[in-house]
């Protein structure tokens, strides 16, 4: 069953690769880029599938030396290792067979805002940005900001920012959603617990190739950058504002000095914001794609918890509770990203039809 499921892999691969060697490839940017993107997706796959080969390959001629008496010891030790390895192996390949998203390569754009809250909101979500800043840099990711909004008070109104490099997609994408946090305000002086929620959104980057935005289709106005500053916004007379008129998205940057940069910010996130769109209507799924990451912020909406008084996070999608809130608001996260993954993998692997 295994060999006329690895079948189709096998033959895509050799695709690509004779692909790949076609005269004048490289000329077709875009076609070259999308059979290296796919060919590279499947080099794991392959490289294990042929490794498992050769070993059933290696068990079938040790049963042969099993008739040789001078060599029938030798080969009955290597036997034995190789049934041990063998059902190891085909547990690993059927992780291959897993349904891949097909974003997971990509960088991210993620937005955060506060929900339910007040000012507490704001510092939450500042306390959000700075999490995956630090996660981002212990990766090495590169984080771009694109819009930052802050409050007097040191929190933030609005946070859309890009998180590029190490499949991105593929860790933070299970960041979206409500985040709840309970601790005591800075704000409060009666030292009552407060709960505040802050929504995230993860949305895939859109190549320039994917999205066919037409200039017609824009109206891009220009205005002086606002905000009571921070480390994130440089205060111009060059911020910029996109809409996309047939959509109805709006898109701001004011993150640059210089005009021309805010601009093509804005249209990668506008870009970004579009594919989403489209890809979602493609799956006949949107019904606000968004809207369904981020639910309405709420406090009884939430994904996870950051519980300060108790020092603890619990993740609730899979029931995981930590107590190092400290390391993992400064940007750990690997622990409960990791769980995430194994379970959406588990819950797959239960599909399989081997």
């Amino acid at each position: 069953m295994l060999e006329e499921r690895f079948a189709p892999i096998l033959d895509r691969y050799e695709e690509l690769t004779e692909t790949l060697n076609e005269p004048g490839i490289s000329q077709d940017v875009a076609r070259y880029r999308k059979v290296l993107r796919d060919k590279a997706a499947l080099e794991d796959t392959v490289t294990a599938w042929r490794e498992y080969e050769g070993k059933k390959k290696s068990l079938a001629e040790a049963n042969e030396l099993l008739r040789d008496e001078d060599m029938k010891d030798m080969a009955a030790e290597e036997i034995r290792q190789l049934e041990a390895e063998l059902p190891v192996m085909e547990q690993k390949l059927k992780s291959f067979l897993i349904p891949r998203d097909p974003d997971d390569d990509r960088s991210v754009i993620m937005e955060i805002r506060p929900g339910a809250g007040g000012d507490e909101a704001g510092l939450f979500g500042a306390l959000l940005l700075r999490m995956y800043s630090r996660y981002a840099e212990k990766h090495g990711m590169k984080m771009e900001p694109v819009s930052i909004t802050d409050t007097e008070l040191g929190g933030i109104k609005e946070a859309v920012f890009s998180l590029t490099g190490n499949s991105a997609f593929s860790r933070m994408k299970y960041e979206s959603g409500v985040h709840r946090i309970q601790r005591v305000p800075v704000t409060e002086a009666g030292g009552r617990i407060h709960t505040s929620t802050a929504t995230v959104a993860v949305l895939p980057e859109a190549e320039d190739v994917e999205v066919d935005i037409k200039q017609e289709d824009l109206r891009i106005d220009t205005y002086r950058a606002s905000g009571h500053g921070g480390q994130y916004i440089n205060r111009t007379d060059s911020a910029v504002r996109i809409v996309h008129l047939p959509t109805g998205l709006v898109v701001t940057c004011q993150d640059e000095k210089s005009q021309l940069k805010n601009k093509e910010k804005a249209m990668k996130v506008l870009r970004t914001r579009l594919y989403d769109l489209y890809r979602s209507q493609k799956d006949a799924e949107y019904a606000g794609r968004r809207k369904a990451q981020v639910g309405s912020g709420e406090r009884n909406e939430r994904i996870r918890t950051y519980n300060f008084p108790q020092g603890r996070v619990t993740d609730h999608r899979i029931g995981l509770t930590l107590y190092k809130i400290d390391a993992i608001v400064d940007g750990d996260l690997d622990e409960i990203i990791d769980g995430l993954t194994m379970a959406e993998e588990a819950e797959k692997m239960k599909n399989l039809e081997l």
